[in-house]
């Protein structure tokens, strides 16, 4: 295992990181802890959750995963806040009341007294930065978290966040973790660039497209029973998916596999690690299966001609099935 440097931290973490959004939802809880076992018996240290994966469960199989045990101070461990909690409309987003609030729930069921990296789940256009950046600031001198990140932010919000942490001497943010795979590469117009030169890191979320890149789904037929796609087929529309352009990018992800006897989504995976700029991609397996799939990525070595052929089927910086769409407002101003 090569580890990377996670931005400008002098921590070291796996170059895949363990996902666990499945994890006592689609994955059940036995599942998922064999998981995690296989994970950190193959030397990944990096795991990430966040309090809102079923609503805390995934961070309390991950707690139980780690307690007791001398391998949670060999893990990298991340977690995130904003998205709701419940129905009290202040149980949700980035103001101080939610973060601080959220901290200490999160740490109960990670059944940890620290949280290795801390990050935004998604920006508050309604709530200033430098609220939610001095919340994150007193974590950190608290000792109850030790770095902190943003995820889905738009370059612009990145750079707003490491100017105001600039400006009040506060801890800045240490990385972004977006979406980015090989249907959607908008992510290297302006984010990429911006992280290269402020040495923020890189862990995309979603490197095989929810699925779509392992091969999964297939033209003309219905997505599998169990898969993301099956259990919200909206959302298979809304990111076009379906449509032609995506399946001939897969076409050509399925023809180079094929001629390096790896799988597709172990050629997607090494594709995106060994991106400029990355990090460590999140894979979140739903079963023990999948996740011995992800980690043969590890084994894949991808050439400038494989790069060339994937860079002519799917063109940098664009987007061949929009991921995601952010509602990326003006910051309103106190």
């Amino acid at each position: 295992m090569h580890y990377r440097t996670l931005g400008r931290t002098g921590v070291k973490v796996s170059p895949l990181c363990l996902g666990t959004w499945n994890f006592g939802s689609a994955a059940d809880r036995d599942s998922s802890l064999a998981i995690i076992d296989h994970a950190l018996d193959a030397g990944v240290n990096f795991i990430d959750t966040a309090n809102s994966y079923g609503r805390g469960a995934s961070e309390t199989i991950v707690g139980q995963a780690l307690r007791g045990s001398a391998r949670r101070q060999r893990v990298v461990l991340a977690t995130k806040v904003h998205f709701a909690m419940s129905n009290d409309p202040n149980a949700q987003g980035n103001s101080r009341r939610h973060v601080l609030e959220q901290c200490e729930a999160s740490l109960r069921r990670l059944q940890t007294d620290y949280i290795d990296l801390y990050q935004i789940h998604r920006p508050s256009p309604d709530v200033p930065i430098d609220e939610t950046l001095r919340a994150l600031d007193d974590l950190v001198r608290a000792g109850k978290v030790r770095y902190v990140g943003t995820s889905t932010f738009p370059a612009w919000q990145v750079v707003e966040a490491l100017w105001t942490a600039h400006d009040l001497g506060l801890n800045r943010p240490v990385c972004e973790q977006p979406p980015y795979h090989l249907l959607d590469r908008r992510i290297e117009r302006e984010l990429v660039p911006m992280a290269l030169t402020y040495g923020i890191g890189i862990i995309p979320w979603a490197p095989l497209a929810s699925g779509f890149l392992t091969g999964i789904y297939r033209r003309g037929q219905a997505p599998p029973a169990g898969t993301r796609f099956a259990r919200n087929p909206e959302t298979q529309r809304q990111r076009k998916m379906h449509d032609e352009a995506a399946f001939a990018v897969l076409d050509e992800v399925e023809a180079i596999a094929a001629a390096k006897g790896c799988s597709p989504g172990q050629l997607a995976l090494a594709w995106n690690m060994a991106q400029p700029g990355v990090t460590s991609p999140i894979v979140g397996p739903r079963t023990l299966q999948h996740w011995q799939d992800n980690l043969g990525a590890l084994d894949v070595a991808v050439t400038d001609d494989d790069r060339a052929r994937l860079d002519a089927a799917a063109p940098p910086g664009r987007a061949i099935a929009p991921y995601y769409e952010g509602a990326w407002g003006p910051r309103t101003v106190r």
